[in-house]
């Protein structure tokens, strides 16, 4: 049995105490003092040389775009891989991610990053897996200063940039593959709350409607995914304006699937700013509409740009899914730090 020494704890100890001095002496928001709070809790249980990879300069442009839906082997990413850390960094790193995200929206990351590893089991490639996935900050946490938080490997690239009172997670990549899996004796969809959402509002289109929102084409992949910062699209299909107050209720709580998996204040301030503009954001939708099919929808607004789209790899459409959330207006929070 291992001897547990006053000496074990004082690393414990030690980030303990700097959180908490931390918290005590900022005068910042309180959700952004938590969130802070556990990253510098995180940076204290890495070592030195750990903690001169995962930290990067807040201006580091290349790092900041160096996010994507491909596995880490095809696409290098920054930061620390979290097989590499021991268990509990891994658990500081997963403290982070409940601080800064909504419960709904941490129970999305763990099931995308379960369903790698499920991928991993069932074909046999060290490419995938829960251990490959990869954390990063770019500045140094604050409750007031922008900072950014990177976690993401294979179909997730979380991009969360704080700025005192704000926080944004454009752009993000959420997918899946498998979509759906057993696990416990459960069957689990990470996306399966969005694919349900998107059916229902479609199919509560009348003739007139549809002809409108169906696009005359078919759309195979993300238009704006991984490597599109800054470029836009016209927008298409049906506007905002000619749904019916309840159409536009499942509209915007089509997209909160997306805006909510940030923490609760930054989830509805941006649910609000994206109902401001209801009227002008658009649903879009190309395939099948019968529920349980693989269909692609957009929803492109003012200020939110979000696209899911099945993908043509592995026979079934319907088992493997990319989706993009973008904000044309701030990605990367730059308007609250970019002058």
């Amino acid at each position: 049995m291992k001897k547990i020494t006053l000496t074990s704890f004082l690393p414990a100890l030690a980030a303990s105490l700097a959180l908490n001095a931390f918290a005590q002496n900022s005068t910042a928001p309180p959700k952004a003092v938590e969130v802070a709070a556990s990253a510098k809790a995180f940076l204290a249980s890495l070592d030195d040389t750990q903690r001169a990879r995962v930290l990067y300069d807040f201006k580091d442009s290349e790092q900041r775009k160096r996010w994507s839906n491909l596995p880490t082997t095809m696409v290098k990413r920054g930061g620390l891989r979290m097989g590499d850390l021991t268990k509990p960094q891994r658990e500081a790193v997963m403290t982070m991610l409940a601080a800064a995200l909504s419960p709904q929206g941490y129970e999305k990351v763990v099931q995308i990053t379960e369903g790698d590893e499920q991928l991993r089991k069932s074909g046999g490639q060290s490419m995938f897996g829960r251990d490959e996935y990869y954390v990063s900050m770019l500045g140094q946490p604050s409750g007031g200063e922008p900072w950014m938080i990177q976690f993401g490997g294979h179909h997730l690239a979380l991009n969360i940039t704080f700025a005192g009172e704000h926080a944004t997670l454009a752009p993000s990549h959420t997918g899946a593959q498998p979509a759906f899996y057993e696990f416990e004796g459960k069957t689990v969809r990470p996306l399966g709350r969005e694919n349900d959402k998107a059916f229902a509002l479609v199919n509560s289109l009348d003739e007139a409607q549809r002809k409108q929102a169906i696009l005359g084409f078919q759309v195979r992949d993300l238009v704006l995914g991984p490597g599109r910062d800054g470029q836009t699209i016209q927008p298409e299909g049906i506007k905002g304006s000619d749904l019916t107050d309840k159409q536009r209720e499942m509209l915007l709580d089509l997209a909160s699937e997306w805006t909510g998996i940030m923490y609760e204040g930054a989830a509805k301030s941006k649910l609000d700013d994206v109902k401001q503009h209801v009227a002008e954001t658009w649903f879009a939708w190309s395939g099948p509409t019968e529920k349980g099919s693989a269909a692609y929808f957009r929803i492109q607004g003012p200020t939110v740009f979000i696209e899911y789209a099945p993908q043509r790899l592995g026979g079934d459409l319907t088992k493997h899914i990319h989706t993009i959330y973008r904000d044309p207006t701030n990605e990367y929070g730059a308007k609250w730090w970019q002058k």
